[in-house]
């Protein structure tokens, strides 16, 4: 917990100094730099959580879609439209709604500011901050036999949120007006705007143990039990009609 924390103030740090040098020479973009997706290294394609959806919206993988939409991240955009983020474009000047304005898309949707080539599924920006956001763009690794090997989707850039808590950084930092410094307690009673385990404890959504590295054959056993239920049942029905 200590470690972590040490690694979330000095990425703050790093964040702090670069908005600073933005107001001194502003980009030519209204779009804050090295912030939401657009500020990540992006090696892979963009694809949705649609698609994500075919897997972890089973109950059998733990269904993380479900954790997902009644999540914070979900309704992200939908936030830009409530009265707070009218007030606080207004409290900044901004000249375009929320929901229209690049300092706010950027992170809260996921893929704003990403160069088109790495966009391989256009993205709905309703669907606010996706699984991509997170776990890096899924176009390589997205297939059931990758992600059946963990090694192998790490190397078609499945990105690990656990040891890599700067994820997080690229929006929840001081660039955010409604950022609290003294949002989360340490275990040493010191306060920070950020700390990833605790964070990551709110939205938890974890694959659950046994299906992991069993996906495929975990799957195929449970179709093969529903159709064998299903024939059960037709037969049975067969049978009743036949009586009458």
């Amino acid at each position: 917990m200590k470690a972590m924390s040490v690694r979330v103030r000095h990425g703050m740090a790093w964040i702090l100094g670069v908005l600073l040098a933005a107001l001194v020479a502003p980009p030519t973009s209204a779009l804050p730099p090295g912030l939401g997706d657009a500020g990540a290294s992006i090696e892979h394609k963009f694809i949705g959580a649609r698609k994500c959806k075919k897997c972890h919206g089973k109950e059998l993988m733990g269904d993380q879609m479900g954790v997902w939409q009644e999540g914070p991240h979900r309704p992200a955009f939908d936030t830009l439209g409530g009265p707070e983020s009218l007030a606080i474009a207004e409290r900044l000047g901004l000249e375009t709604p929320p929901s229209e304005s690049e300092e706010c898309l950027v992170c809260h949707v996921t893929a704003f500011g990403v160069p088109e080539d790495k966009i391989w599924k256009p993205l709905d920006q309703v669907e606010g901050v996706q699984c991509e956001s997170c776990h890096g763009p899924g176009r390589d690794y997205r297939k059931k036999k990758i992600m059946d090997d963990l090694d192998k989707a790490r190397a078609k850039g499945l990105w690990d949120p656990d040891a890599e808590s700067g994820i997080c950084l690229h929006c929840h930092n001081e660039s955010s007006p409604t950022f609290d410094p003294h949002r989360y307690t340490l275990g040493d009673g010191s306060k920070v705007g950020f700390d990833y385990d605790q964070a990551a404890q709110r939205i938890a959504h974890p694959i659950p143990e046994h299906v992991k590295g069993h996906y495929l054959e975990l799957r195929k056993k449970q179709r093969d039990e529903e159709e064998g239920q299903a024939g059960e049942e037709g037969q049975a029905e067969e049978e009743e009609e036949a009586e009458e």
